[in-house]
Parts: structure tokens; sequence; C-alpha cells
């Protein structure tokens, strides 16, 4: 399996953790294809999320797939996703209740902070 792959496992897994214990029910799309990672219902309505790894500062937030003709880079697309979910390698998560739509990264900061 590639290192890629396992990060982005990585993060799901904390991401439904974390939700879990928020005390939402989470869901997963049943295709790879969906531009978010899971699904939590909130109460009143439900939440698409983007899940993210990082080890670094910034986190990236283009979606890179490869096909016949290389590599694909895909910008986010306006409401693609309602909140972006970040988990770092040093354990600490971050969670932006927007979709950051037409940008190549983002910087968390301590007001987006989980824990």
């Amino acid at each position: 399996m590639r290192t890629t792959q396992r990060k982005g496992d990585i993060a799901v897994s904390q991401a439904i953790a974390r939700f879990t214990i928020m005390g939402y029910d989470v869901a997963l799309p049943l295709t790879e294809s969906a531009s978010y990672d899971l699904i939590i219902d909130i109460g009143d309505e439900l939440k698409r999320i983007q899940v993210r790894y990082t080890s670094v500062k910034e986190v990236a937030l283009r979606r890179i797939h490869s096909n016949s003709k290389g590599y694909v880079v895909k910008k986010t697309k306006a409401n693609a996703y309602d909140w972006l979910y970040i988990f770092k390698n040093t354990g600490e998560e971050y969670l932006i209740k927007s979709c950051l739509a037409n940008r190549n990264s983002i910087t968390p900061t301590l007001e987006h902070r989980l824990n």
C-alpha cells in the first residue's frame, strides 16, 4: 500500500473517532469518486466532511488523481463539501466549518483546533 493512502486511512479513522466522540452518527460514502470522505448527522442536518492528513504546517487542498495520461490535479469546486477535518501527524485535529473552494492550501489556526 502506498504511504499516501495509509496517511489518508489514518486521518479518516481519526475523524470517525472524533465525530463519534462528539456524539454524531457517521456514514461513509459507497464510492471513491465523492468529493468528501464522510457524512455526519448532526441532528437536524447532514454534513459532508473532507478529510486531510498533514505532517507540515500548510495543508494541501488539491486532489491529485492518476489516469492513463498521467496525473490530474483538481482544485476543490464550490460546495464540494461542508466541513474540512484535518489530522496532523502530531495528533492535533482541526475543523474548518466551510468549503475552501479554488484554494491550493490552508494553514490551520488555533481557532480551528479541536483538541
